[in-house]
């Protein structure tokens, strides 16, 4: 397993989201990654994108702790909710990124984003970050003016990794 990798399932570990190592049909939603109930399990072996892993939590970690166990492979059938959806599963795992302070192009790979991957980097560089108001409303980061007048530190940062 590369160090990256590593890191990031150690990571996921330990905030609370279930990942394992196992078998992944061919025809996954994402090579070598599935979401089962919840959880993440990935095929090192066939795993293109380790960051892929950290976009998938942020799906399993942005919705409501009662609806993650219904979430399954790619999240068609997947309950919604406010503040839970692609944008803030992005915010999420860019902040998970900047957390471990991994490389961008893991997480916006040149094979993922459907071909947007270099504007997401010039966009999240740039500080623009979509999808961190959610986080902000679910109560899982603070706005630039709430870390202000708190002392915190405001979204990359997380104040809780899982919405309750």
């Amino acid at each position: 397993m590369s160090d990256a990798l590593q890191t990031i399932v150690d990571f996921l570990s330990s905030i609370g989201i279930r990942v394992r190592a196992g078998s992944v049909p061919a025809d996954a939603f994402l090579p070598g990654l599935r979401i089962v109930d919840g959880g993440l399990i990935f095929d090192p072996a066939a795993l293109r994108w380790p960051g892929d892993l950290l976009h998938e939590a942020g799906h399993i970690a942005t919705v409501p702790s009662a609806l993650r166990p219904k979430l399954n492979d790619a999240l068609a059938d997947a309950p919604t909710s406010p503040h839970g959806g692609e944008a803030e599963a992005t915010a999420w795992a860019y902040a998970a990124l900047v957390h471990l302070r991994l490389p961008l192009p893991l997480l916006f790979h040149d094979g993922g984003y459907h071909g947007k991957s270099a504007g997401l980097i010039l966009t999240f560089t740039l500080g623009v970050y979509p999808g961190s108001h959610g986080l902000v409303q679910a109560g899982m980061a603070l706005s630039p003016a709430e870390a202000a007048r708190t002392g915190a530190q405001p979204y990359p940062h997380l104040i809780r990794w899982l919405r309750d």
